[in-house]
């Protein structure tokens, strides 16, 4: 699946949900980014083993959402987000339970991408600017907190830095006027 394409299908049907401030080129940008960084487009539920991709790991959705997590828990609890994530869940008749929650946003885009959005809302600092990758970066490890991150040795930070680079440049290509 091509970004543009991407952002047209699943981040602009979760935004839509959210009040209209929650939707910005730097929130588009982020979303897909970081769903890039978590499943290169393409997977709804985590890979543990290449040679078997129908075993499912921990996350869910493009955004990689566990349970327990700061999408599926996080934004249910949180003061500046619960209100918001129980009309998500209202509307799509999920009901408010992290099992619940997990097991619907692996099917569930929109509703995936709306509670990614909020997940970056509950940070106190403003979103990165466009063309901020470093901020970006450190506003998604300080998120999403990748294990990968925080358990890699020095050469797979590297290389998740590079995967990075990556995916923020295409992202931004797409947001950019």
């Amino acid at each position: 699946m091509r970004p543009i394409e991407f952002i047209r299908r699943e981040i602009d049907k979760g935004l839509c949900l959210l009040p209209d401030h929650m939707d910005s080129r730097e929130a588009v940008l982020m979303l897909l980014a970081i769903s890039g960084q978590e499943s290169n487009w393409e997977h709804r539920w985590q890979i543990v083993d290449k040679r078997n991709p129908s075993k499912k790991g921990p996350g869910r959705s493009f955004w990689q959402g566990e349970m327990g997590g700061g999408m599926v828990h996080g934004v249910r609890t949180h003061r500046a987000t619960r209100g918001l994530a129980a009309g998500l869940y209202a509307h799509f008749s999920v009901p408010a339970s992290d099992e619940a929650i997990w097991t619907a946003i692996e099917t569930n885009d929109p509703l995936a991408a709306a509670l990614a959005r909020l997940l970056l809302y509950t940070d106190p600092d403003r979103l990165p600017k466009l063309s901020d990758e470093e901020g970006a970066w450190q506003y998604y490890l300080r998120l999403w907190r990748p294990g990968a991150w925080t358990n890699g040795t020095p050469a797979e930070r590297a290389d998740l830095r590079q995967k990075w680079e990556g995916y923020y440049a295409q992202a931004l290509a797409q947001v950019s006027p």
